[in-house]
């Protein structure tokens, strides 16, 4: 049994497929079928799956892994998560400006004056973009859009990202409206004239 130091979640097993030990996965990769050439994957309580064969299905792939030969095997899987040790990513096909996206977690995000507003504990995707959560000391988690203008400058080997405070949803525009100000609606048209 192995315990990862860096873990890298690269897929989720859902349910069996066929009768001859073949599951489906979410797989996590951009390309879904990569999702074996990183090495063997690992789950939380430790244990290792050699990835024998990938096929693509609809929203899926369909995987046999070795020592997985029948249904109730495959079925016995269902809901892991699937790992790989960080060192298994390939740093070298990176462009300058490239990262993945295990290693913003543990950022500080800092706004322009230097103020934190938390550490990235997590980067998720629930269909409408990909969000940052932010969790500060003493302070609940919050979700924030990993958009351009929210995330103005990623420096991963500085270990920080730069923010817009009021793009990411933090903090109001008080510039525009002063403090503690409400907006005003335009006056409605009389339709004449």
């Amino acid at each position: 049994m192995v315990k990862l130091e860096n873990p890298v979640l690269m897929g989720s097993i859902g349910a069996a497929q066929g009768l001859r030990g073949e599951v489906r996965v979410k797989s996590y990769t951009i390309d879904p079928t990569a999702i074996g050439d990183y090495g063997h994957l690992h789950t939380d309580d430790g244990r290792s799956f050699e990835v024998l064969e990938v096929r693509e299905a609809k929203n899926v792939v369909v995987v046999r892994f070795r020592g997985i030969n029948d249904r109730n095997a495959a079925e016995a899987l269902n809901g892991l998560d699937l790992y790989i040790e960080r060192d298994n990513l390939p740093d070298e096909e990176l462009d300058e400006d490239e990262f993945f996206y295990a290693d913003l977690e543990g950022l500080e995000a800092v706004d322009e004056q230097g103020r934190s507003h938390g550490t990235v504990t997590g980067i998720f995707d629930f269909g409408a973009g990909d969000l940052l959560e932010l969790k500060g000391p003493g302070k609940r988690p919050v979700l924030i859009p990993f958009s351009e203008a929210a995330v103005l400058e990623i420096d991963v080997e500085g270990g920080r990202l730069l923010i817009d405070p009021v793009a990411a949803g933090l903090v109001d525009d008080e510039k525009e409206n002063g403090p503690g100000s409400r907006r005003r609606r335009p006056p409605l048209s009389d339709g004449g004239e």
